[in-house]
């Protein structure tokens, strides 16, 4: 007993040095996670990237489960997306009102959680400067990738971390490192279940992890480890259960992610689905590219990602046959699954018409891609290592050149792809200044009514905090994508309401017809590219 206790005290002194003098990839990890989390900080306290009227529907959800009002279970109007984001903005909102910097905080921490797993894992099944580098690259951030990781648009930050962990505990698990077991395969089943409810994209990830749990550990899902683990992903699941069970019939999740993926349509070429799947996703998704679209000289990463992904499969079969113990086994079932979760991912987005109709848009599909970053670059890290050793052959140095070039070039691609989005923040910020700007010369005009297109309506909500409701009508003065049929009811019964409309659009023009030789009269307030109308009397021509 004496020897365990001094075996035991023996540990918390390893700990404990390690703690206080961290080696030099950690102390480089460090520095670069911080410098990526400060980076971000700053860019959520500026509001960078700029909101927008699908952000400012989380951001009244989070209102509305602050005041007590609702608890959502999906975005109002997309029962398929989870409103996780809401629930983690809620009480900083219901503190501190409505503001787009207490919205994004909690994606910030998730960021900064993710560069955490992100080094533990790395460092786990591949080496300690290979996770340096891996930290070094997610701390850099084009357009595209802060967007992703710092607007409240569902799903993407938080299911990122959660997978990592969902690794580091199968990895744990089968090296017999955990103590409370039993609450390890809770805790995995409670991640698996929030992150499913959270996006359904996450789901080519959820079903490696799991496939690598139950290879790395199967005894521990026998018994009451693997009720705990059913019990945690039901906990996690149940919202979506719940809700299912309640809705109209047609109207439960998988009906209308049905739809939304079944859309009539001229079907796009395999050729077309590539070119956008490949060519442009990756590179988009990896923040090489700026937001209006790739070069063609930054397509190279396109081509080259699949290719490590073969390798890197290969390479973990061959370092799976080669185990000798069960702990070097277990790593190399974590590494196939990182390999297999991107596989999955980016097969499901080739497969989509979105990647060949509209890549631009539609690559922020492939952000979740970021987990599986350590086993994309591990075939490069690996030929650039051995490529220093004595004992190299020419060949290998010349491929140990070779990828240390590729390492080089998506560096440098990703340092341009942070620099041209810094170079563009003083038009974000001018751009969100005149959001507050509207919101302030209609609330000026003692409105507190309007109608307005879909991308002015919930953010001019929002910006207001509630005191203007919004009504959205298309080009054609048309009822158009009303989220949240309250506003819509709000308006609806305004007397004299007012219009928020962009100049020279076709929905001005439209209102200018209905107002004859009133229209002048009626315009109350200009304010960038928008004008605030407020008749005598209310055009409803939809009625």
């Amino acid at each position: 007993m004496s020897h365990c206790v001094r075996r035991r005290r023996r540990g918390r002194g390893v700990v404990a040095t390690a703690w206080r003098n961290p080696d030099r990839p950690a102390v480089a990890a460090l520095l670069l996670g911080a410098a990526g989390v400060g980076y971000r900080l700053v860019l959520t306290l500026l509001t960078v990237p700029a909101s927008n009227s699908d952000e400012a529907t989380f951001g009244l959800a989070a209102l509305h489960i602050a005041g007590g009002h609702e608890r959502p279970v999906f975005l109002y109007g997309q029962r398929y997306m989870g409103v996780l984001e809401s629930y983690l903005a809620a009480p900083l909102v219901g503190v501190g009102g409505a503001s787009w910097p207490l919205l994004r905080l909690p994606l910030l921490a998730l960021y900064a959680v993710f560069l955490w797993l992100a080094y533990r894992l790395t460092r786990r099944l591949f080496s300690g400067w290979l996770a340096v580098v891996v930290v070094g690259l997610l701390a850099l951030g084009s357009e595209r990738v802060v967007r992703d990781q710092l607007t409240v648009v569902g799903g993407r930050p938080e299911v990122k971390p959660a997978v990592l962990a969902m690794l580091l505990i199968a990895v744990a698990l089968g090296e017999r490192r955990v103590r409370h077991r039993w609450v390890a395969t809770g805790a995995f089943g409670l991640l698996a279940g929030l992150a499913l409810w959270s996006d359904w994209l996450i789901a080519p990830y959820l079903l490696v992890a799991v496939v690598a749990l139950v290879l790395a550990a199967p005894r521990d899902l026998v018994g009451w480890p693997g009720v705990l683990l059913v019990a945690g992903f039901l906990v996690g699941i149940a919202p979506v259960v719940k809700d299912n069970v309640v809705a109209p019939p047609g109207q439960d999740s998988l009906s209308v992610f049905r739809e939304i993926s079944t859309k009539e349509g001229v079907a796009p070429s395999v050729a077309e689905r590539l070119h956008g799947g490949l060519l442009e996703g990756p590179p988009l998704a990896s923040g090489l590219c700026p937001m209006d679209g790739c070069a063609g000289w930054a397509r190279w990463f396109g081509v080259l990602y699949p290719v490590l992904l073969v390798v890197a499969a290969g390479l973990g079969v061959v370092a799976y046959r080669r185990a000798v113990d069960p702990a070097t086994r277990v790593r190399a079932v974590a590494i196939l699954a990182l390999v297999a979760g991107a596989a999955g991912t980016l097969l499901a987005y080739v497969r989509s018409p979105l990647a060949a109709t509209d890549p631009l848009g539609n690559a922020r599909y492939l952000s979740v891609l970021q987990i599986s970053l350590p086993a994309v670059l591990w075939p490069l890290w690996l030929a650039a290592v051995h490529a220093t050793r004595a004992t190299a052959s020419r060949a290998a140095r010349l491929r140990g050149v070779a990828a240390s070039a590729v390492l080089a070039g998506l560096t440098a691609a990703t340092l341009a792809g942070t620099a041209a989005f810094l170079a563009g923040v003083p038009g974000v910020r001018a751009e969100e200044r005149s959001a507050r700007r509207l919101a302030d010369a209609v609330l000026g005009a003692g409105l507190h009514e309007v109608y307005g297109d879909y991308w002015t309506c919930n953010r001019l909500i929002f910006n207001t905090g509630e005191a203007v409701a919004c009504g959205v009508l298309d080009g054609n003065l048309t009822p158009g994508q009303n989220r949240y049929p309250a506003y819509w009811r709000r308006v609806a019964q305004a007397v004299r309401p007012g219009y928020v409309v962009a100049v020279g659009s076709p929905a001005e023009r439209g209102l200018r017809r209905l107002l004859g030789d009133r229209a002048d009269a009626a315009v109350v307030a200009e304010v960038g590219g928008s004008r605030v109308y407020h008749p005598e009397h209310a055009v409803r021509p939809w009625r």
